[in-house]
């Protein structure tokens, strides 16, 4: 089953590893290390954001190394950027509006 990336996202946890691995790949004991679940857990979780294209699972010997897929991540920033314009819009019309309270109050 192929998921989307929204559905990764959706849990706080599958967000925390995401941030865990996104500076360097790790194997999955020291993600399973970093919480308060079992290692099995983890690995469902791994499974998820791999699913959906975030993370990819090397093998190196007996090890298996996850690593975060940047550009999957894409399609959050893009799906957010209308949503990021309308919010600039709005603290700058604030930024306006104090500066000409703030200038009328001089």
């Amino acid at each position: 089953m192929r998921r989307d990336v929204f559905q990764a996202i959706a849990d706080p946890t599958r967000r925390d590893i995401i941030s865990l691995i996104a500076h360097q790949s790790l194997n999955l004991n020291s993600i399973a290390e970093k919480f308060e679940m079992s290692r099995p857990a983890i690995s469902q979780h791994i499974k998820v954001l791999k699913e959906c294209g975030i993370v990819i699972v090397n093998q190196e010997g007996r090890e298996r190394y996850c690593e975060v897929q940047p550009r999957k991540l894409k399609e959050l920033d893009d799906w957010l950027e209308p949503f990021r314009q309308i919010w600039e819009s709005r603290f700058d019309k604030l930024d306006n509006l104090l500066e000409e309270i703030k200038s009328k109050s001089n």
